[in-house]
């Protein structure tokens, strides 16, 4: 492409340079691949799941555990596994669901210094350890059917408006997106709605619709299965 931009003298400024750049770092890409080759192996084994996301904090006591455990439970008896984070909170609810009622409980969990192990309620051929976060979402994402979020922080906004930006920008096939909690995102998806749309207009209309609300695990599963009557179960990325 040709450059038409004014050409103006001008200084450059000194760049500035690490403090130190250790020549290990050059075999860090060969980490990075080998866990992509091993989650990609791995996972196509499995077969068709769906991603839950939320909160590590969420008690065994708390009315969105116990949600997660039904819908998990209810995504297997529609022939689903369930992926989750491998941690406590929701993660174990979702893990927990899967794996009392019978179906595949898959944990993509991460190495960080401050965290426990993966939870009780996962397979154990399918416990995996990753390193690298972005590793790990892309396995999230690949191979999740749908997308349940219930309530968490800001680990779990990470997930969700990185599974809205990739649906939007059609870098992966469109697919269901499902907040489970009203009271929890319903002021998120007024607030999509009135600010960012309506005053800024820094999304576009029909944005939102990209994610549906509910409380109930019974229209999470219809909204899963009417959106399957037209659409064929793959892998949502495709490197060409």
């Amino acid at each position: 492409m040709e450059d038409n931009r004014e050409k103006k003298p001008h200084t450059k400024r000194a760049q500035r340079t690490w403090a130190e750049l250790k020549a290990e770092n050059s075999w860090t890409m060969f980490k990075i691949i080998a866990e992509f080759a091993d989650g990609y192996e791995r996972l196509n084994r499995i077969g068709p799941c769906v991603s839950i996301f939320g909160s590590a904090r969420t008690k065994p006591d708390n009315k969105y555990y116990q949600l997660a455990t039904d819908v998990a439970a209810r995504m297997v008896q529609e022939g689903y596994g369930i992926i989750t984070g491998g941690g406590p909170g929701i993660m174990e609810a979702g893990n927990k669901g899967a794996y009392e009622a019978g179906g595949a409980s898959v944990g993509l969990n991460i190495d960080l210094p401050f965290e426990q192990g993966f939870n009780k309620f996962i397979d154990i051929d399918k416990v995996f350890n990753f390193n690298y976060f972005f590793v790990r979402k892309v396995m999230f994402v690949k191979y999740a059917q749908a997308f349940i979020v219930l309530p968490g922080g800001f680990g779990t906004l990470d997930e969700l408006f990185e599974v809205l930006t990739l649906v939007q920008t059609k870098k992966i096939t469109p697919i269901p997106i499902i907040l489970m909690g009203t009271e929890f995102w319903g002021g998120l998806k007024a607030w999509i709605n009135d600010t960012m749309f309506e005053k800024f207009r820094n999304v576009s209309a029909g944005d939102s619709d990209i994610m549906q609300l509910t409380d109930d695990p019974d229209e999470v599963v219809h909204i899963i299965n009417d959106f399957y009557t037209r659409q064929s179960l793959t892998p949502n990325i495709k490197f060409e």
